[in-house]
């Protein structure tokens, strides 16, 4: 298990100026959010591995620039448009691969009330996406977001049924609260097929806030986790307003793993 540090949390800072910003200062792992299409190709991506290797750095998992896209590219009625997007879809898993990253986030299907997909077809169409990464050794993870289909512990559990092994999630602390939910009770939900966290904290006036800064129980957390078999990493993904200096953001990092250092996940 190893902490690390989302490049989200610098944003707007260019992707691979906050790669160097992280690294430098002594993180070991990120993840690394692209915001643009050229910033998953060559040269950038060589870059980027540059940066990795000459600190000593690895890389967790990427997150697409086209994550708010993908209601209306992979999960709506037009068959044409998903397949086009199933195949453009290939440059995050090559890029993913290049630089040694296990996993892609994805955000999926907005909450719909009337129209949209049905949950099966969504699942089938996550599983077609799933099945090209495996292809570059990368897992397709649906991460639980507010305001979309992901952000209730019911539909992670019918997607978990639904897709069995093939079900994998990533599960982020402030999310759930936004959408409302209790953070464990999702935890608990996405059970044995939770691949990456994203960590955060929050109080009752913020539903973000740098680990540590709020009231999240994390030993509960680490103790659902542990009790799932947990061997994953946490990475710290906060926004840039939830903090003024990055020493606080460094500060915050050692708090992570001084604190998932007493698990034993």
């Amino acid at each position: 298990m190893t902490v690390g540090v989302s490049t989200a949390c610098l944003y707007p800072m260019e992707t691979t100026d906050a790669l160097i910003m992280l690294v430098k200062n002594g993180v070991e792992c990120v993840e690394i959010f692209f915001n643009t299409l050229s910033e998953i190709q060559k040269p950038y991506s060589t870059q980027l591995r540059s940066i990795l290797n000459e600190y000593g750095a690895r890389v967790k998992s990427i997150h697409p620039f086209t994550s708010g896209y993908e209601p209306y590219l992979i999960f709506s009625d037009y068959e044409k448009r998903y397949r086009e997007t199933r195949e453009f879809y290939r440059q995050y898993f090559e890029c993913a691969a290049y630089l040694g990253a296990e996993i892609v986030v994805l955000h999926g299907d907005r909450k719909t009330y009337v129209n949209g997909i049905s949950d099966e077809l969504y699942f089938e169409r996550f599983s077609e996406l799933a099945k090209i990464g495996r292809e570059y050794g990368a897992t397709l993870a649906q991460e639980n977001v507010n305001m979309f289909r992901s952000q209730r512990p019911d539909f992670i559990r019918k997607m978990k049924e639904y897709l069995g092994d093939e079900a994998s999630f990533v599960f982020d602390i402030k999310q759930a609260v936004r959408a409302g939910c209790d953070p464990v009770e999702m935890c608990k939900a996405m059970g044995d097929r939770l691949v990456h966290v994203h960590i955060n904290d929050n109080d009752t006036s913020h539903d973000c806030l740098l680990p540590g800064r709020g009231k999240t129980d994390y030993n509960e957390i680490l103790e659902v986790l542990k009790s799932n078999g947990y061997d994953g990493d946490f990475i710290i993904e906060v926004y840039r307003s939830n903090y003024s200096q990055l020493s606080e953001l460094l500060e915050a990092y050692e708090y992570v793993k001084k604190t998932a250092g007493k698990s034993s996940c």
